[in-house]
């Protein structure tokens, strides 16, 4: 059954896969007040990347070569993604007084002009160890993780499979 997708409507639903994820991190922040610290940032990046490789390639329509190019370059982001993730979640188990990722919102507020805080705000504030949100047990970082391997398999299923393309004539 997962063969006869088509890899245009494949990529197609990863791009929809990272918006959607996009999206809740949005809603969580501005209307749950769960600020994204520096890792989550990356974390976001990476999601971004991976749904505008896939977006491409469902744009592209390519062949068997240019499939695998792209899910490539799917998988290289997602893994830079759940690098990231996995160790946001070995900070939240093994957490360190002396580790941060960078600082709180009110110190750069008050430690630097507006001009040079709101770059800073826009990569995050807090603690990246702490966990504000769980669901059904795992941290956000825990379910980027999850997500992220979605994504890789996903990607590695578009590399390896073949799919014979319509001629029409």
């Amino acid at each position: 059954m997962l063969t006869r997708i088509p890899p245009r409507l494949a990529f197609f639903l990863i791009f929809l896969f990272c918006t959607g994820l996009i999206t809740a991190g949005l809603i969580l922040q501005h209307f749950k007040g769960l600020h994204p610290c520096p890792m989550c940032i990356m974390q976001r990046y990476a999601f971004m990347t991976c749904g505008l490789v896939a977006l491409l390639a469902a744009l592209h329509n390519p062949g068997n070569t240019g499939r695998r190019v792209y899910g490539a370059l799917l998988a290289i982001s997602a893994v830079a993604g759940i690098g990231v993730a996995i160790r946001q979640s070995w900070l939240q188990i093994f957490p360190s007084p002396e580790v941060m990722c960078g600082p709180d919102l009110s110190y750069m507020v008050n430690a630097f002009p507006l001009g040079q805080a709101l770059p800073m705000i826009f990569n995050g504030d807090g603690d990246c160890s702490k966990i504000d949100w769980t669901f059904l047990g795992l941290s956000l970082a825990n379910w980027a993780i999850v997500f992220f391997a979605l994504v890789i398999v996903a990607s590695i299923w578009q590399t390896l499979r073949s799919y014979p393309r319509r001629t029409f004539g």
